[in-house]
């Protein structure tokens, strides 16, 4: 057991200058052997200790490695973040040289382009490196994968060191273009709180008062009407929006079901943003009205793990995203995304707004 695990993250292959030096050595082995000469007995005997000192040093330049991996708490689908990764030299005498490291993920080994020249003995160094992530859902990395052909290039040494990672990837976040965003805000005019308070929309304007902020001064029309005037700014604590994504779509449509998922990312992002109350709602999970930076990520971790389902199939609710029952009197406007026509609607007392396919496959994105 304890040789099949250390093979397992142990391995050593020959380079292609190593099996020509190997060649050589044979060929030297056979000359010694048929002329019984000294001096290529000598010859040989230094040419098998270097192949000896080369394992030795490669496998002492592997050993007493570190590893400690930091990976960013979110990560968005198709989107640049930064990895970094510490490694430590916990050897007292001897310096590790001419390391390269690979990420390995599901058995494969990623080239991030991390080289090692040298590590002092206790020495410590941070490594940073780009991260991109393909898809959503969760990005699992097993391990570090460590090679070196230090100090003859004639093996290439490499050692495996279990350092897991996981983080949430979240859908793609895409800029919707105005008029689009203009489109699904009309949706939700009528169940905004329109009473004064803290907010970005105007509310009212009216002629300047003992104790206001100067700061609410609307200088437009204070010019024009050569009166100082005050910008009152609308309450945006009330306003509501419910977001409901069908997950029900055949096997043919895994492409319209991933844009739907983004499509819909997209706008709890740009909603969140502008300070709107969201629900957001799938087949299988509801979550609770909320608002902020830190609800806004529970919304696109949800979307995270939604999977496509059969159309008819039976859906039972997750509990861990599954809230109390929707209130429907106060839920807001309704946007329905769904990437299948026959997919369900569900039913809204107030204002509703239908995507289809159609919509985000053809929808122009802000550049």
């Amino acid at each position: 057991m304890i040789v099949r695990r250390f093979t397992s993250h142990r391995s050593t292959r020959l380079t292609s200058e190593g099996l020509q030096f190997l060649f050589f050595t044979m060929a030297v082995g056979i000359a010694a052997i048929n002329t019984g000469n000294n001096l290529f007995y000598l010859l040989l005997s230094m040419m098998l200790s270097i192949i000896l000192v080369s394992g030795i040093v490669a496998e002492y330049c592997l050993r007493g490695l570190e590893f400690h991996r930091h990976l960013p708490d979110v990560l968005f689908a198709n989107e640049l973040a930064t990895a970094t990764l510490v490694v430590k030299n916990r050897k007292t005498r001897f310096p590790s040289i001419s390391l390269n490291l690979f990420d390995v993920c599901d058995g494969q080994d990623i080239d991030r382009g991390l080289i090692i020249r040298e590590l002092s003995p206790g020495a410590s160094t941070l490594l940073s490196y780009p991260l991109v992530a393909a898809r959503r859902g969760q990005l699992r990395l097993d391990g570090v994968r460590v090679t070196t052909s230090f100090p003859f290039g004639l093996f290439l040494k490499k050692a495996y060191f279990p350092v897991q990672g996981e983080v949430v990837v979240c859908p793609e976040i895409r800029p919707l273009a105005d008029e689009i965003l203009q489109d699904l805000l009309a949706a939700g005019q009528e169940h905004t709180a329109h009473r004064k308070g803290y907010g970005s929309d105007l509310y009212n304007l009216r002629l300047y008062q003992a104790g206001d902020d100067s700061r609410a001064i609307h200088w437009v029309t204070t010019a024009r009407t050569s009166k100082l005037t005050i910008r009152e700014t609308e309450a945006e604590s009330q306003r509501r929006a419910s977001i409901y994504l069908s997950l029900q779509a055949p096997e043919s449509h895994g492409t319209e079901f991933e844009e739907a998922v983004t499509y819909t990312a997209s706008l709890v992002h740009h909603l969140a943003i502008r300070g709107y109350h969201l629900q957001l709602t799938t087949d299988s999970s509801r979550s609770s009205f909320g608002q902020g930076n830190a609800h806004r990520f529970d919304l696109l971790r949800m979307l995270a793990f939604c999977e496509q389902r059969e159309p008819h199939a039976d859906i039972r609710p997750e509990t861990e995203w599954f809230t109390e029952p929707q209130d429907t009197e106060n839920s807001g406007a309704l946007i329905v995304v769904r990437p299948w026509h026959g997919a369900e609607v569900p039913r809204s007392a107030g204002p509703a707004l239908l995507i289809d396919p159609e919509t985000f496959l053809g929808a122009t994105y802000a550049m």
